[in-house]
């Protein structure tokens, strides 16, 4: 099976989804994965679709010119007093783009309030034919695998996902032995990228590396292919923010590297 290739948002922070298709499409990806979703963090860009009918109108002609597929969108967070609701408009997008899946993490701690906002955001998603797909992070209150099938196998919904982030997986200690009891419908894309193998004592250090300074596939100390053979063919989006290398190299050469040395990567790794 050819592997299919996703370009995601915080690979290039702050590219404009236009730009970013381009980009995508020039280096070789098959889709991108968008932030449609504003998150409000200081000094992030709004590329919030539904209210810059310009920008969608920019995103859907660099789609059409480029043949470049819209993959998934994020983040749609469940946090303490969060209504998902507000998250029907990027849903619409995405739907209107052609997209397939949402990503959602959770960072609250009221596991019962995490519990009825997933399973509402999973009933809101349906009616777009999206998948919802629950990525654990680290620092987050969903921080490991188990936490993860723990919301999935409660929620019980037909379009729920879980989406395995290969430098997450390994921070968090996870073992890949666990992952043969996760159904295999559940996986629907990976995020890809590598890191040290030394996981950083402190949540600062983590949190620095995780947002800005991950690296390419083979560059770093994580198992990726031991992780990937246990779960489907899946597509790849490539997540690898690297605030240095992006200005350094600029988006484009970055997004195409990213590529390359995860294809490099697969082929030294032949799937057993």
């Amino acid at each position: 099976m050819t592997k299919q290739f996703s370009l995601a948002y915080l690979t290039v922070l702050g590219c404009p989804p236009p730009e970013m298709t381009y980009i995508a499409a020039r280096a070789g990806y098959d889709f991108v994965s968008l932030r449609p979703i504003n998150l409000g963090l200081p000094g992030e860009p709004n590329y919030a679709l539904d209210e810059n009918k310009d920008l969608m109108r920019q995103t859907k002609t660099a789609m059409a010119d480029t043949g470049v597929k819209l993959h998934d969108i994020e983040l749609a967070r469940i946090y303490d007093g969060v209504d998902v609701k507000k998250y029907l408009p990027a849903m619409e997008v995405s739907a209107e783009l052609g997209g397939r899946h949402v990503l959602s993490s959770i960072w609250t701690d009221d596991r019962n309030f995490a519990i009825e906002r997933f399973s509402e955001l999973c009933d809101q998603a349906k009616q777009f034919g999206l998948t919802v797909n629950l990525e654990y992070v680290p620092i987050a209150s969903v921080f490991n695998l188990a936490g993860a099938l723990d919301v999935l196998r409660t929620v019980k919904r037909e379009n729920a996902g879980l989406m395995i982030d290969t430098h997450h997986f390994h921070r968090a200690g996870d073992k890949v032995e666990d992952l043969d009891a996760v159904p295999r419908e559940w996986f629907h894309f990976a995020h890809l990228c590598d890191a040290s193998a030394k996981i950083p004592a402190e949540k600062e250090e983590m949190t620095r590396i995780l947002r800005e300074a991950r690296l390419y596939c083979g560059e770093g100390g994580i198992d990726i292919a031991s992780i990937l053979n246990r779960i489907p063919e899946i597509p790849y989006s490539i997540e690898l923010p690297n605030v240095a290398r992006a200005k350094e190299l600029g988006f484009g050469e970055h997004a195409w590297r990213c590529l390359q040395t995860a294809k490099d990567y697969f082929a030294a790794h032949p799937r057993k």
